[in-house]
C-alpha cells in the first residue's frame, strides 16, 4: 500500500511543476444522481491530463545519472505525453514505446515535446517488450505509466484535492486502466474518509483490471480499439502494486458501452461546455447509464484527460456511437 505520508510528500514535491486542478458542480448530473455531482477538471492539468503528477513525481527522485542517461516508458498516449514533459523539465529526454493503436494526435505531441518514439506491435504488452530491450541495451530508467510506487503516489495527489475541497464526498468515480489513478485517489481518499465509495469506471472491451480482480490474478486480455483509448492495455502479468491496491481499494468496478461513452463525451461538451477524451467521460457515462447504484451524498466524477483528437470529437458531438476495429 501507498501511505498517506507518502501522497502526501509527493504533494510537496512536486507541487511547483503541475497545476491543481478545479472543481465544478454539474446541475444536469446533479439533477440525474439526485444527488451533488462535482467534476475535478483534470483534463486541464499542463498536458492535458493527470498523468503529469506521477511522471514528474517519478523524475524529481531519479539521481543525476539516471536523469543524463534518460527515462523510458510503454504508453497509450498520456503518460508518454506527460514522461516527455517532466524529463525535459528537468534536462533529461524521454523514449516513448506505442502500440499501432495509440492515436496518431497523441503520437505527435509526445514527438513534439522532443521524445524519441518508438511504435511496436498492437498491444501495450508489446510496446513494453521494446522498452525492456532499452533499459538492457542502452540503460534508461524505466517509468512504468501506473505500476510503481512513486507514479501511484503522484496520482495520489488528486485524491487530496478532493478530500479537501469536498470533505463530505460520498463517492469518488475514477477511470480505470492500469490502475495507477485508481490506487493512488483510493489510497489519499480511503485514509480521510475510509466510508467513502471508491469506483473504478471502465470500458467493456479490455478491461483489464476487472479482468484480473475477477479471475484473482494479473491477466493478459485482449486489446480493442475504444474511444476510451487511454484505458487500453494490460496491467501486467508481475504487476506489483496496482492490482492488489486496486483488489483491496476499490468498492466496485463498473463497465461502460462504447455508445455509453460516446454519449458521456457528448454530455461534457454539450451541457459542461468540457471537451475531453472517452477515458476522461467514463464517470459521466456511468451517471448518465444508470449502471451506479444510488449514493446517498455528494459524488465526484475524475475528468482524467481531454486529449481526444478533435475530427474524432467533432464526429462523437454530431453522433457517432461506435469506433472501428482497425488501426
Amino acid at each position: 500500500m501507498i501511505s498517506l505520508e507518502t501522497i502526501e510528500q509527493a504533494r510537496e514535491r512536486i507541487s511547483k511543476h503541475i497545476r491543481t486542478t478545479p472543481f465544478v458542480m454539474s446541475a444536469s448530473l446533479s439533477e440525474l444522481a439526485e444527488t451533488q455531482v462535482s467534476l475535478k477538471l483534470e483534463h486541464r492539468q499542463l498536458t492535458g491530463s493527470f498523468k503529469l503528477r506521477g511522471a514528474t513525481n517519478a523524475v524529481l527522485q531519479l539521481t543525476q545519472s539516471e536523469r543524463d542517461r534518460g527515462v523510458v516508458a510503454a504508453s497509450t498516449g498520456n503518460h508518454g505525453r506527460a514522461l516527455s514533459y517532466a524529463a525535459d523539465a528537468i534536462g533529461s529526454r524521454a523514449t516513448i514505446c506505442m502500440s499501432h493503436l495509440v492515436p496518431e494526435n497523441k503520437v505527435a505531441e509526445i514527438r513534439r515535446l522532443g521524445a524519441r518514439v518508438r511504435i511496436v506491435g498492437l498491444s501495450q504488452d508489446e510496446a513494453q517488450v521494446e522498452v525492456d530491450r532499452l533499459v538492457a541495451e542502452e540503460g534508461l530508467s524505466m517509468i512504468p505509466p501506473f505500476d510503481h510506487p512513486w507514479v501511484i503516489a503522484g496520482q495520489g495527489t488528486v485524491g487530496l484535492e478532493i478530500v479537501e475541497a469536498m470533505p463530505d464526498v460520498a463517492a469518488v468515480l475514477i477511470p480505470l486502466s492500469g490502475g495507477g489513478l485508481a490506487a493512488g485517489v483510493a489510497a489519499a481518499v480511503k485514509a480521510v474518509r475510509p466510508d467513502a465509495k471508491v469506483i473504478g469506471i471502465t470500458m467493456e472491451k479490455g478491461a483489464a483490471m476487472k479482468a484480473s480482480i475477477d479471475a484473482g490474478h494479473p491477466i493478459q486480455v485482449e486489446e480493442h480499439r475504444s474511444f476510451a483509448d487511454s484505458l487500453g492495455g494490460g496491467i501486467g502479468l508481475a504487476n506489483a502494486w496496482t492490482y492488489p491496491m486496486c483488489k483491496t481499494l476499490l468498492d466496485d468496478v463498473v463497465l461502460v458501452s462504447e455508445a455509453e461513452i460516446a454519449a458521456g463525451i457528448r454530455h461534457a461538451y454539450a451541457y459542461e461546455h468540457e471537451i475531453i477524451e472517452g477515458a476522461g467521460a467514463v464517470g459521466i457515462a456511468a451517471l448518465l447509464s444508470g449502471k451506479l447504484a444510488q449514493v446517498e451524498g455528494p459524488i465526484v466524477a475524475i475528468l482524467s484527460g481531454g486529449n481526444i483528437d478533435m475530427a474524432l470529437h467533432m464526429k462523437v458531438a454530431n453522433g457517432l456511437d461506435t469506433i472501428g476495429e482497425g488501426r
